[in-house]
Parts: structure tokens; C-alpha cells; sequence
């Protein structure tokens, strides 16, 4: 099965739950604003997070998934990290409508930054999709 964790960043706290996954999920984890960080080919299973910045998403993470291809991945998972609210996770979710990506209503949340115990739950997290 072929995964592709991708994520934003600007504290490092969904940094740090993004590579959990990609650990758990066997890839790398890969910033929204890195070169590469396009889906060039087809992948099962796409984890793809962020965080809400003043209510919204950042303009990194907005323009990523407006910039998804269609059909880029046959599912994908959403992730988040968050001092305020999980509002995230739904405009993520919002972003991939319309890209032919069936996305999971189940969705990963950590409050600011995940310690170890919440780090082995989204591991464990990972389990179900692949």
C-alpha cells in the first residue's frame, strides 16, 4: 500500500504528530511548502494535517489543496494539531471536496503538542487505514 504523509507547520506541533504518523505508516513526512511535496503519482492512502492560524488555515496549507490533482489519492486522512479548536480538521476536509479523494470522517486531534502518549495513540491511529 502506498501512503504519503503531508502536513504544515509553523510551530512544529503538527510537525512532530506528522512524522508519528508517517513513521507508523512507513513514508516520510513532508511539509506542504518543501519542494516535493506534490503528489506526483497516485497514492492509496494520503494523511494530510494542519492547524487553525487565526480561524483559518495558513495560505501554505490553503494553496496545497488547492493544488491537489484529482484522483491524487484514493483516500485520504485528516490530522490536526490545535491550542483553540479542531475547526481545522473541517476546512482541511473542505479543501480536498471536489478532488475525487474519498476523505475519512475519522480524523486525528492533538491538543498544542502531542506528548509521547498521544504520539503512540496516532501510531495506533494509523493502523486503521492501512
Amino acid at each position: 500500500m502506498k501512503t504519503a504523509v503531508r502536513y504544515y507547520s509553523r510551530s512544529g506541533n503538527t510537525k512532530v504528530l506528522a512524522e508519528a504518523i508517517a513513521r507508523a505508516a512507513g513514508t516520510e513526512a513532508i511539509s506542504v511548502d518543501q519542494a516535493g511535496s506534490e503528489l506526483e503519482e497516485p497514492v492509496d492512502v494520503l494523511f494530510i494535517g494542519g492547524a487553525l492560524y487565526a480561524y483559518g488555515l495558513d495560505k501554505h496549507l490553503k494553496e496545497y489543496l488547492k493544488g491537489i490533482k484529482n484522483g491524487c489519492a484514493k483516500k485520504a486522512v485528516v490530522f490536526s494539531t490545535s491550542l483553540i479548536s479542531k475547526h481545522s480538521i473541517d476546512l482541511i476536509k473542505k479543501g480536498l471536496a471536489g478532488k475525487g479523494i474519498e476523505v475519512e470522517e475519522d480524523s486525528f486531534y492533538a491538543r498544542s503538542k502531542p506528548d509521547a502518549e498521544k504520539l503512540k495513540e496516532a501510531e495506533r491511529f494509523v493502523g486503521k487505514f492501512i
